[in-house]
């Protein structure tokens, strides 16, 4: 028995996740109308019953989000939501809050969002356990400790493994609640993280001055797939919800041929969901939308995985200024288009845009000349021809088919197969008519079957069954192949498997017995669920505290120190950067505390900022 490889793609829109399915999709996961953790990104229910239909065709399917925590008013609403997407057909719900476990849920596969820091395998046991189908692992996890997870598990694992990255421990972020009051786990980040802040050592001397201390580049692990195989995932996420349709098509192929490639070598493995991919543009990661890219954690911990300079797209390295005039520069690398978007780092390490306004061979004409400079590296953050390709139809999936014909005095009997070993049959009367030149005919009969046009079909094959075929118009043959296909869209999605679980409550321990604000607990059911799980004591969540000075506000195995090569594990490292060390953003400022043992770093508010004018 083989195992299926998911590839898990983001959808903003129903439409954005359709062309997710085209270019080679398993999934797609999709914001509900409420309670997203995206709150920007809610889809209509018409609009996810759409999506759903076109993903079922392919035996793919759609996982909705609803993965805030939600307070005691909210629970009715979400509880009514959840039956309404069940009755929609969608395979499986995101969630984070586990007062839902205590309400009457349709049967549907129920998906721990990562928004649960999910890390270790005691918790996965758990949520294992309780009854999800599936647990989205925390994105800081190393190859070694997924595959610790796995030996003690048998739930689907899903891992992220492209996109933007949360710096915190996710669902454990409270720095957007402490400055805006815009909650992430309530769908409402303000993305404080992407802001500069000053770096001070315990002389109060500022070490480094506004720069993007939080914003992490993003992660992409395409070339770890067989890997992430070995170590026991089988869904591979793109991050992305508020992506438009162009970087998911880039992304989704780019993956598509990455999961294809491992497959192709591991026959224990195929693809979780049918049909051919047609791809007919190159994929790049490089030319859409990225902060530089990281490896993150798979393989232990690096120095570099921070985007310091910036918090924006760079995009795709083009190539070095080897000459400046006064209005153009030449340059050693890449090919340019009119229109397309550079980017480079000043001698402040500032990110500096200019828009291409000519290029001819290796002179470019740009919108400025300031801060353009011999030596100076360029970047493209906007690729107009990449970006003219990908307005354009890039890809086309379909249902390889194969087709029997049979001709008797009763009429015409159609049967089609499919690769997924689905069989239809299709029978209409006809009079059997003596055909004239019956070779003629045969062919005939072969090349309008085959003609699926732009249907989701592909004819591989046409055998006709005996030679007592009589003469049939053309006219007939189109209207009889059309019926088939019909039909057989029919009975594909009648013998389409799906995803069902029935839970019952238990009381199953949880690996603690005591809960901090970090397990975000917002509602009575929710306090009730770990009660019922044996938690004698249980904080309440970050949002509803009314004094959070001194609060942690945000926990990370990325380590400031150690992005700056002074690891207090590295001898000497004390001296280059003295204790204690703060951060601020000119209005607030916050403690860093380092737990070595761990190799974690917490981020302690300590208030307002008292510094004038920054």
């Amino acid at each position: 028995m083989t195992i299926s490889l998911e590839l898990l793609a983001p959808a903003k829109t129903a439409d954005i996740g359709m062309a997710a399915i085209d270019h080679g999709a398993d999934a797609v996961y999709i914001g509900a109308p409420q309670f997203g953790a995206r709150s920007s990104a809610g889809n209509t229910l018409a609009d996810i019953a759409r999506l759903v239909r076109h993903a079922h065709f392919y035996y793919a399917r759609v996982y909705v989000t609803l993965n805030t925590i939600l307070t005691d008013t909210e629970l009715p609403q979400a509880r009514d939501l959840i039956h309404a997407v069940h009755e929609l057909g969608v395979d499986g719900l995101i969630i984070q809050d586990t007062g839902l476990l205590e309400l009457d849920l349709p049967p549907i596969p129920l998906i721990a969002s990562t928004q649960m820091h999910n890390d270790t395998p005691e918790k996965v046991r758990f949520l294992e356990d309780v009854g999800f189908s599936r647990v989205i692992l925390a994105r800081e996890l190393s190859l070694s400790e997924i595959a610790a997870i796995r030996r003690e598990t048998t739930v689907e694992l899903e891992a992220f493994v492209h996109g933007a990255l949360c710096v915190s421990y996710s669902g454990q972020c409270y720095m957007s609640q402490t400055v805006a009051g815009r909650s992430g786990n309530r769908g409402v980040c303000a993305q404080p993280c992407r802001s500069r802040y000053s770096l001070t050592d315990g002389d109060g001397k500022t070490v480094i001055d506004r720069k993007f201390l939080l914003s992490l580049k993003d992660l992409n692990l395409s070339e770890n797939i067989t890997d992430l195989v070995d170590a026991g995932i089988t869904s591979f996420k793109i991050e992305g919800r508020l992506k438009e349709i162009d970087y998911v098509k880039n992304v989704v192929s780019a993956y598509r041929m990455a999961i294809d490639s491992t497959i192709e070598t591991r026959p224990a493995f195929d693809r979780a969901s049918s049909g051919e991919v047609d791809i007919n543009f190159s994929p790049d990661l490089t030319r859409t939308f990225n902060r530089g890219y990281t490896d993150y954690f798979i393989r232990g911990r690096k120095a570099d995985i921070a985007s310091l300079d910036t918090q924006k797209s760079i995009g795709q390295p083009i190539g070095e200024v080897i000459f400046t005039g006064n209005d153009f520069f030449r340059l050693r690398g890449g090919y340019l288009e009119n229109g397309d978007g550079l980017c480079f780092f000043n001698h402040r390490k500032d990110l500096v845009g200019l828009r291409v306004e000519r290029a001819k061979g290796d002179r470019v004409y740009p919108s400025t000349m300031k801060g353009v400079t011999v030596g100076t590296r360029l970047f493209r953050n906007h690729d107009q021809a990449f970006s003219r390709v990908l307005k354009k139809k890039t890809a086309r999936r379909q249902i390889p088919l194969s087709i029997r014909f049979e001709q008797d005095t009763n009429g015409i009997k159609l049967t089609a197969e499919d690769d997924d070993g689905i069989i239809s049959r299709y029978t209409e009367q006809l009079a059997l008519v003596k055909a004239e030149q019956p070779e003629r005919m045969k062919a005939k009969i072969v090349e309008h079957l085959s003609r699926t046009g732009d249907t989701a079909y592909a004819v591989k094959s046409v055998s006709i069954e005996k030679a007592n075929h009589g003469f049939i118009p053309l006219s007939t043959l189109n209207d009889l192949r059309r019926k088939l296909l019909d039909h057989h869209t029919r009975c594909r999605l009648d013998a389409r498997p799906i995803l069902g679980t029935e839970r019952s409550p238990n009381n199953t321990p949880y690996p603690l017995n005591a809960l901090t604000h970090e397990a975000n607990v917002l509602n009575d059911k929710a306090r009730q669920f770990y009660q019922r799980h044996g938690v004698e004591r249980i904080d309440p969540a970050f949002e509803t505290l009314a004094e959070v000075s001194g609060k942690t506000v945000m926990t990370t195995r990325y380590c400031i120190r150690y992005q700056l090569n002074a690891c207090l594990k590295d001898a000497g490292s004390e001296k280059r950067l003295k204790a204690p060390l703060g951060i601020d953003d000119g209005r607030h400022r916050y403690r860093l505390a380092f737990d070595c043992s761990q190799c974690r770093m917490h981020v302690v508010l300590e208030g307002a900022c008292t510094k004038p004018g920054r």
